[in-house]
This record gives structure tokens, sequence and C-alpha cells, in this order.
């Protein structure tokens, strides 16, 4: 069923979120140009411009149903010098992807450092001065929208304030940082799920109490003797444990088989 497309200054007193959120519902990969358009004219109309990335570990530029690159296409970064998707090192040198990996709320970030709602100290120790030297044009401060998603991949999304900016950019954040880190959700889980080719990891694994005890341990460099102590098991049960895992994870080895448990979510963050 077509939705109706809400027209931009119904979102300016009091937004639905509902509604905004269904604007920006992927579904199929033809609902992909008018989600991020959508998305666009909401930041536009706040004053921000968009940059989306799905996968800082991909160089794969985000694209619509005919292949189009919605950064270039829709969101205006034409210049050679504002393609940072084409940067295979960028996710690795620059300071915003980075922050991403530390931080799942929306937070804000100027020349001074990252600021976010909750203080965090891993965005405090990340210096965002290389970042606004290599930007070009008057983009100095910008919302960042991180999104988690299944499998340990990262989003990083960003929303630089158009022109200069005078005032308190704290309440610019405050006042728009849910509303465009809500959106930005939705169409980046969308976009991630109908984009998927591949199975990577069964569908239905489950690893048992014992096999992911066995695979914590392995995780921080127990071998299989140290584990078998640990948890009062001869070698060769803890041997069994993690095969029968790496199995169910489909793992060619005992490298990947604690990556796979890690990314879902079977060994927490901390041992």
């Amino acid at each position: 069923m077509a939705t109706r497309q809400m027209d931009i200054s119904e979102s300016k007193s009091r937004p639905d979120w509902n509604e905004l959120l269904e604007q920006v519902t992927i579904r199929t990969p033809d609902d992909i140009r008018k989600a991020a358009c959508f998305l666009h004219d909401i930041a536009r109309s706040k004053g921000f411009r968009v940059a989306l990335c799905a996968d800082i570990a991909s160089g794969r530029p985000m694209i619509d149903a005919a292949g189009n690159s919605l950064n270039s296409d829709i969101f205006g970064w034409v210049k050679h010098s504002e393609r940072w998707w084409e940067d295979g090192q960028y996710a690795l040198h620059s300071p915003v992807p980075r922050a991403c990996r530390y931080e799942s709320e929306p937070f804000w970030c100027d020349k001074s450092g990252f600021h976010s709602a909750i203080p965090n100290e891993f965005l405090d120790d990340i210096d965002p001065s290389s970042y606004f030297a290599k930007m070009k044009g008057p983009y100095s401060k910008l919302i960042i929208v991180p999104v988690h998603l299944p499998f340990g991949q990262v989003s990083a999304n960003s929303f630089p304030v158009i022109g200069p900016y005078k005032g308190d950019f704290a309440l610019a954040y405050a006042k728009y940082g849910n509303l465009l880190g809500a959106m930005t959700r939705r169409l980046i889980s969308g976009y991630v799920s109908v984009s998927r080719t591949s199975s990577y990891i069964a569908s239905d694994c489950r690893l048992s109490r014992r096999e992911a005890e066995c695979i914590r341990w392995a995780s921080i460099g127990k071998t299989d003797e140290e584990i078998g102590e640990i948890i009062s098991v001869c070698r060769s049960t803890v041997r069994y444990h993690i095969s029968r895992a790496a199995e169910k994870l489909q793992a060619v080895n005992r490298t990947q088989t604690v990556f796979k448990a890690t990314q879902l979510g079977y060994l927490g963050n901390s041992h």
C-alpha cells in the first residue's frame, strides 16, 4: 500500500513520529531513493546537510535501486574533495567513523572535540582537528548519528550544519539530535536489510551455555588445557565444545569461531 508523502511543513511544529519514520522506512530497494530524499528534505528544513555511510568497513557507496549514489545524487556531495567514500583509508584515519565505534547515541562535534549527552571518555580521547582541517566549505559543526547493526557492522552518518553557526550548538543538538537519530537509524537498518546479498551466519544459530563459555575463554587467549582447568572439564571436552560451536557458526577455524560468536553477542564486552 502506498504511503502518503508528508509535506515538510507538517514536521515543523509537532511531528508525528510514526509518520516521519514511515517515510524513511525501506522495505524494498525501490524505497531507497524516496527515503533518502525525505531525510534530505527534513535535514535541509532544519539547516543541515546529510552524509550517510552504511558500513565504515566497506568501500561500497550507498546506492538506490538504479545504482545512483545517494551521497552525490541526492545529498549533493559532488566535489572530488567531498567524495570520502572513494577513500579506502577513510574509516581508518578519519576521527568521525572512529568515534562512531565508541558511541551508539547521536552526538555532536566541532573543532574543540566530540560532545555527547552522556559523558563518554572514549570520545574525549579522539581529536577531530584533522577532520575539520580537510573539510572544504563552512561546515564547522555537525551532528553525528552512529548506527550499530547486526554482525558487528557500524554505520557512521553526519549532519553538517549549513553555513556559519552562531550561538550554542548544544541547543541545536538537543532540539534535532533525537529526530535525526531516529530517522537515520530507521533508514540505515532498512537499507542494510534489503541490500544484504548473502547469509554470512546461519540464521538459527544457538550455542549452548558450555560452548559459549569455552569460546569466551578462548577469545582472551586461553588454551584448551587452561579452559579445561577453569571450567573443570578435560581438554578433549573443551575441543569438542569449540568444534561444535564452529560447525553451528559455519566457521573454518578457531579465530573465525570467536569472531562470529562476538558478532552475534555471545561473548559480551568484558571477561
